[in-house]
């Protein structure tokens, strides 16, 4: 076997390590051999198909191997100048890895992605310093010595209380402060009712065929089964199964299809909640953001005792700022808060400057501008897919960080990963599709306009369309 691994045409012998096939020995024998300093930073490696034919084996296999290290930060690569070892990968006092540990063992992290096209982030760039600075002194300045302690397992009340007029405002949320409870973003709120769910005795959380594998998983960890919804034109189906006694939906903007939950069906829901005393989990992740009418209003607006409704600030601020909440039904809250522990484990000092940041209308001010630079990202996207890509087909409302890119169908996996190589980090739309998934597969890109800095769009824009086929 040593001999059909070849030189790489720079005078280096690869032999594989481990036993997981052709593609994992590659790239393991590639990756130490850049670990090692046999492979300096800079180094040009060989086309895939010239390495394929050096090695007797499929291009495909090479082409794999090599977008794989790209990815962990081993390589890059650029159209016009090869593959190349990425600088500073060179780490001879590092012991060799051994097989078949995961490249998280290793002691250099990933190089960040030339282009990020991942949906779920915002535009850091254009966090409000300035404004968030002027809310914390003036919070600062008026809180009561005594807000500095434990607190309210619930969050701090200026906060619970300027979230309750917003909400009802904004999102159409019928609710009181006492019915709010402050979280740690919203993988925390979800972790506290999987916990209250499971004592009440709920074994099924009825999910959506597309989302994410983490909510999933937490759900999961709390001792839930979490079977998929049909997925469809209209898009999620609500036919919740018998044994489910909670349903985790996004019907604003479902994540990641981009399209909203049609009436009948939020009907539907409110109509199965109501019937089988279920709880609907609402996921409002980023409702503040449609730009061609209205946003539908929360579903909790039509049944407050059924549904719990989810927010954070991850989408319109800042995931870093670790602030969500929940809108409880009264039945709920206690035994919430309860879960959540004796004393607030959210940050005050965020708290009180998040609820003066709403109150003195900074909050709005930030929305709406970053409305309008979302907007205008997501219009140039559908011009540029339009013009350069006639093939593929920008769909979902025009709303939220993200939009989701139609393929001609077998293409997806292609284009990730010549997106790959040319350092653009995008989602497929397999990677959001739950393994019991009730739909047909379909080949897309979710592709996050929202996270590059207005500096660093244009650019991406353009690695994107150089994929397309």
């Amino acid at each position: 076997m040593a001999e059909s691994w070849a030189t790489l045409g720079v005078d280096l012998h690869l032999e594989p390590t481990g036993s997981g096939g052709l593609r994992r020995g590659l790239t393991d024998a590639l990756r130490d051999a850049v670990r090692s300093g046999r492979l300096a930073p800079g180094t040009r490696l060989p086309s895939s198909r010239s390495l394929a034919a050096d090695l007797g084996i499929a291009r495909n296999t090479v082409a794999e191997a090599y977008a794989d290290l790209v990815a962990e930060g081993w390589l890059t690569a650029r159209q016009g100048s090869g593959t190349r070892v990425a600088p500073g990968t060179r780490t001879p006092s590092a012991p060799a890895r051994p097989a078949g540990a995961t490249p998280a063992t290793s002691h250099r992290a990933p190089t960040r992605p030339l282009h990020d096209l991942a949906p779920g982030i915002p535009d850091l760039a254009s966090f409000p310093r300035t404004e968030w600075l002027k809310a914390t002194r003036r919070a600062l300045a008026t809180a009561p010595f005594h807000a500095l302690g434990y607190g309210d397992p619930r969050g701090r009340p200026e906060l619970r209380t300027a979230l309750a007029g917003y909400l009802a405002r904004a999102r159409g949320v019928r609710t009181d402060p006492d019915a709010i409870l402050v979280t740690a973003g919203f993988s925390h709120a979800l972790t506290l009712l999987g916990t209250v769910l499971r004592a009440r005795g709920v074994r099924t959380v009825a999910v959506e065929s597309y989302g994410l594998d983490v909510h999933w998983a937490l759900l999961r960890g709390a001792g839930m089964a979490t079977p998929a919804l049909p997925y469809d034109a209209l898009g999620t189906d609500p036919v919740v199964p018998q044994t489910a006694g909670a349903v985790l939906l996004t019907p604003a903007h479902q994540f990641p299809m981009g399209t909203a939950l049609h009436p009948d069906r939020r009907a539907a829901v409110v109509a199965w909640a109501r019937r089988t005393g279920g709880l609907v989990l609402e996921d409002d992740y980023d409702g503040e953001f449609r730009y061609d009418r209205q946003p539908v209003g929360a579903l909790q607006g039509l049944a407050p005792d059924q549904v719990v409704y989810l927010g954070t600030a991850s989408k319109s601020l800042a995931p870093g700022l670790r602030l969500g909440w929940m809108v409880l039904p009264p039945a709920l809250a206690a035994e919430v808060a309860r879960a959540k522990g004796q004393a607030d484990s959210v940050g005050v000092l965020e708290q009180l400057t998040l609820a003066e940041f709403l109150t003195s209308g900074a909050y709005d001010r930030h929305v709406r501008s970053s409305r309008l630079r979302y907007r205008r990202r997501r219009d140039a996207l559908a011009t540029a897919v339009t013009e350069r890509a006639p093939e593929v087909e920008v769909t979902g409302i025009a709303a939220g960080l993200h939009a989701v890119l139609r393929l001609p169908p077998g293409t997806e996996e292609s284009v990730v990963q010549a997106a790959a190589w040319q350092g653009l980090a995008l989602h497929g739309l397999t990677y959001h599709r739950h393994p019991e998934a009730v739909t047909e597969h379909l080949d897309a890109l979710v592709v996050g306009y929202g996270t590059p800095p207005d500096s660093a769009w244009a650019g991406a824009l353009e690695a994107l369309c150089r994929v397309l086929p």
